[in-house]
């Protein structure tokens, strides 16, 4: 930085609670995820540097937030803002969010724990101003008025007005370099600063004009005239020198993040946009997307991922978490010696073989040790052991640094910081603990861990896993990641990644961090774990969840490592002409279109579509976006042609191939493992409420069936030369569990009797035989059957069958009729989830929903149809989950050499020798079909169709 450069400064805390109370509180994704402050923020943000631009030419921006924990000023005066309420609990999952949309907008997002927001900005203010640079704060609090001088101003944003030297004094009668004075003397009731009593602002000014300062003041205070102004001045001397130390800012703190990466400059659209579609800020995204001369659908299009993903895949995986942002939680039991400070924990290097087994001695006279890993990357399957960590008692723990270097980063001039034990020597003295089954190993999303030990030989025997603790005991109230855990059970913001690696395109991967740096914040995650375990596992028995997650959760990570770790073998070949096939055929439809049409256009401008269906051809029943243009999205593109209009359908089929072609085919090849050539997906454990696994890289679970296009997608994924998959799928299991949870006579006797349950439903619903049955009215009852589970509506159902609103509520109704268990069970369920604010699934699996009782009718409502629906998908998740823990013991005593490789919602693929397919088939279904006994005995049969096959496709 040097002179004439202009630095902006943003208060983002202040940002966020501004941001908070000027919108609507119960702003929330589709999902439910609440965003108002997220909108307010991004909003503010964007306008900020936009309007900025001109009118004061910054040329360097930071947005400086408040960690979270205690700062120094808590050792002054420990009750330091003691007073202040918690912040409200929609706004708290929304700190995180917040602070990826700064990073969105390629704008740094810099905290630091012990220090509050102000005190950075003092710092940067500081180093600004004796580098002749001019600085400007973004905020009006009165705190950091104190800063003002002749290079240093503040903008109120909200009022559109500068703070300077005349703003200050008016405001507290003093100049900026009193403001301190005045605020020892009057304290602060917000913050819990004490001040002395019977001074307030006004007075506390007439006193620091006349005196000079309040050192001088305190020492001349015999000669205040007023008694009792005399009186508590001289008997609070001390609190008011105090409250000084409290006001002060410190503009000296050891910032991490230098000033010089604070350049502004355009952020990356892609990014930002995704980000902004990936909240579901419309309107914003529009307006950026406009102002970058980006096309939106393109964007979507091309796969780009909201900022908090890619930034973790440039990095070490500073947490391996899978799950979703918070959503409040419930209190921990807190053990003797779980509480003990952070701040006096010892973390230790080992970096001798005497060490580490000193510390393998400790853990197996413990018999618990908290393990986890540092890698390079986060993909278990590519990324290097650059060391671990162990933690054996709360506040103890050490790490074992192994690969560090590779030129980034470190001081080869200081032993210290990067001496390091061999890979070899290390993992040897660790094999005989991580194998002994009487040691019990725990760890946070430890199935990320073992498969980094697996890839390096080495097997992790008796397991326990934070994460899925966390999740058995309260899913759907939080999320399940280790930094939320910790916050919530342990009152503790662990080391942030960035504090280690830095940030942005300076950001450094795990191996180049300096190992003295490296120490505290591995070691750290395994005694942030060990706490956590002393905490979770107790509650386990207490709370009754104990069968959950010794049956459903803890014994399915060693199955997904081995699914993990076998992968899928593509076939290049097929997607490369499949790539192909569909460029064609996509040129074809757009030759249609704009025959259609009557003229080119851009297909995937949204805007252009829309003058073209709504304006020049004037099709009715179009909608606007908030924006005024017309929508033209899946929905809208339906209802248009289920009238018989080509133009939309034509869009629609181009729309399907066009994210076949760049989410597939195109994408497919570059997971494909290097020395594995298979692909490698990773699957979540704790990402859903109600048990389901999700899957990315690649995600593998949302591969469409539901056109021939899309099937054949399915025909990339093959056996190895001599072998076969094998598919193996319940057959409506969903609206099996719906049967018997709500016990429904004629749907249990149906599936008894093996019968088709589409037919049998449209014979009972509308009076037309089975036999001989027009297939159109089967498929108006099959949609029935499966939107009644999802809590379908007349309008859902409507667009669906493409019938009338009236036509398709009398249906539903005329449903309920015939089987009116559905509706008992329905209103029962929605009654439970009303006063105890979870559901379970028939294994006993607790599916939280906190906003079930929200005063916003259509969130209540989304909560009802999610409480209908959670013990069905959950018991069918739970059902399959079951299934595969079972599988492999069952295949190993069968002796066949079937290797399980995914799982697809309610399908499991196998890839077995060709000559034990047929074995393999039945052994499976078998094994599938009696998944829920003895724990759970239905009243309905479980059908599961298992099929061999070259490829997935024929298979299923």
């Amino acid at each position: 930085m040097k002179k004439g450069d202009h630095l902006f400064l943003v208060d983002g805390s202040g940002y966020i609670f501004r941001a908070y109370h000027a919108l609507p509180p119960l702003s929330r994704k589709s999902d439910g995820l609440p965003t108002g402050a997220v909108a307010g923020f991004c909003n503010m943000l964007y306008k900020l540097i936009k309007d900025t631009k001109d009118e004061f030419e910054p040329t360097h921006l930071a947005v400086i937030f408040d960690a979270s924990g205690t700062t120094f000023r808590n050792d002054i005066y420990p009750q330091y803002k003691a007073h202040r309420p918690p912040p409200p609990e929609d706004l708290i999952p929304q700190f995180a969010l917040v602070r990826d949309a700064v990073r969105a907008f390629s704008v740094p997002s810099i905290e630091m724990m012990g220090y509050e927001a102000d005190d950075l900005i003092a710092t940067y203010a500081r180093q600004a101003h004796e580098a002749g640079a001019r600085v400007t704060i973004v905020s009006s609090d009165k705190d950091l008025m104190q800063l003002v001088n002749d290079r240093v101003d503040m903008l109120d944003t909200m009022k559109l007005k500068s703070i300077g030297r005349d703003e200050v004094i008016a405001k507290f009668g003093v100049p900026p370099d009193k403001v301190v004075d005045v605020q020892a003397l009057a304290g602060d009731s917000v913050d819990n600063v004490p001040g002395v009593p019977g001074i307030g602002i006004k007075t506390a000014a007439e006193l620091v004009n006349q005196y000079g300062d309040l050192e001088t003041l305190l020492s001349r205070a015999s000669e205040i005239r007023q008694p009792k102004r005399r009186e508590n001045l001289i008997a609070n001397a001390e609190i008011a020198r105090i409250s000084k130390r409290l006001v002060t800012l410190d503009d000296d703190v050891p910032v991490d993040v230098p000033i010089t990466t604070m350049g502004l400059h355009d952020p990356d659209p892609a990014t930002l946009i995704g980000f902004l579609k990936d909240m579901e800020f419309t309107t914003l995204t529009r307006r950026v997307a406009e102002h970058f001369g980006v096309d939106m659908d393109k964007i979507a299009a091309s796969g780009a991922h909201p900022v908090r993903k890619e930034g973790a895949e440039k990095s070490a995986p500073a947490r391996k978490d899978d799950a979703a942002s918070p959503r409040g939680g419930v209190p921990g039991i807190v053990k003797p010696g779980i509480d003990r400070p952070f701040d006096e924990a010892k973390y230790l290097a080992v970096t001798t073989l005497a060490e580490l087994e000193g510390w393998v001695a400790r853990a197996r006279e413990a018999g618990v040790v908290a393990v986890d890993t540092e890698t390079d990357s986060l993909d278990p399957m590519l990324a290097r052991l650059v060391g671990f960590s162990l933690a054996i008692e709360p506040g103890e723990a050490c790490y074992v640094p192994l690969q560090h270097g590779n030129g980034g980063g470190l001081d080869l001039d200081n032993a210290a910081a990067h001496a390091q034990m061999p890979l070899r020597d290390a993992l040897a003295a660790l094999k005989p603990l991580l194998e002994d089954p009487s040691i019990l190993k725990v760890g946070q999303n430890i199935k990320y861990d073992l498969i980094v030990f697996a890839q390096h030989g080495l097997r992790v025997d008796a397991i326990d896993d934070t994460m899925l603790m966390s999740y058995a005991l309260d899913a759907g109230l939080h999320g399940h990641g280790m930094d939320e855990l910790s916050e919530l059970h342990l009152g503790h913001k662990p080391i942030a990644f960035s504090e280690v690696a830095g940030t942005g395109k300076a950001q450094i991967t795990f191996d180049q961090v300096p190992v003295d740096k490296a120490v505290a914040y591995a070691a750290e995650d395994a005694d942030v774990t060990l706490r956590l375990w002393h905490v979770l596992k107790p509650r386990l028995v207490a709370e009754g969840r104990t069968t959950v997650y010794e049956t459903l959760e803890r014994p399915l990570v060693p199955v997904l490592v081995a699914m993990e770790r076998a992968g899928v073998k593509v076939d290049r070949n097929v997607l490369a002409r499949l790539s192909a096939d569909f460029a064609q055929k996509m040129a074809e439809y757009e030759e249609d279109i704009y025959r259609l049409a009557g003229e080119r256009f851009n297909i995937a401008s949204p805007k252009q579509l829309g003058e073209i269906l709504y304006d020049r051809m004037g099709h009715e029943g179009g909608k606007r976006t908030k924006t005024g243009a017309w929508s033209t999205d899946a929905d809208a593109l339906e209802a248009l042609a289920v009238q018989g209009h080509a133009l939309p359908r034509a869009v629609l089929d181009w729309r399907g191939l066009s994210k076949l072609k760049s989410t597939y085919t195109d994408a497919l090849p570059s997971f494909i493992h290097p020395d594995t050539g298979r692909v490698h997906t990773n699957y979540a454990l704790a990402s859903t409420t109600t048990g389901r696994l999700s899957s990315s890289d690649p995600n593998l679970q949302n591969i469409p069936v539901r056109t021939d296009d899309g099937r054949k997608i399915r025909t990339a994924f093959v056996a190895e030369k001599g072998n076969r998959l094998v598919s193996a799928d319940y057959s409506q299991i969903e609206l099996r569990l719906l049967a018997h949870i709500a016990d429904i006579d004629a749907l249990k006797k149906a599936f008894s009797d093996g019968l088709d349950i589409h037919a049998m439903t449209a014979s009972e619903m509308f009076g037309v035989p089975v036999e001989g049955m027009d297939p159109a009215v089967r498929r108006r009852a099959k949609a029935i059957n499966f939107g009644i589970i999802y809590g379908i509506s007349a309008f859902g159902l409507a667009n669906q069958l493409g019938i009338s609103r009236q036509e398709a509520g009398e249906y539903i109704e005329r449903y309920f009729k015939r089987f009116p268990g559905i509706r008992a069970y329905m209103e029962a369920t929605k009654e439970q989830a009303h006063q105890l604010g979870y559901v379970e699934t028939v294994f006993g699996r607790r599916v939280h929903i906190p906003a079930i009782n929200s005063r916003n009718p259509a969130e209540r409502a989304f909560m009802e149809r999610a409480a209908i629906n959670a013990p069905i998908q959950g018991s069918a998740a739970d059902i399959i989950r079951r299934a595969m823990i079972r599988m492999p013991v069952a295949l190993a005593e069968a002796k066949v050499a079937a290797r399980m490789l995914l799982q697809v919602h309610d399908e499991l693929i196998f890839e077995v020798p060709e000559d034990e397919a047929e074995k393999t088939c039945k052994l499976v279904a078998s094994v599938m079909a009696s998944a829920p006994e003895p724990a759970v005995k239905l009243s309905v049969p479980l059908d599961v169709d298992a099929r061999a096959a070259g490829n997935w496709d024929e298979a299923h």
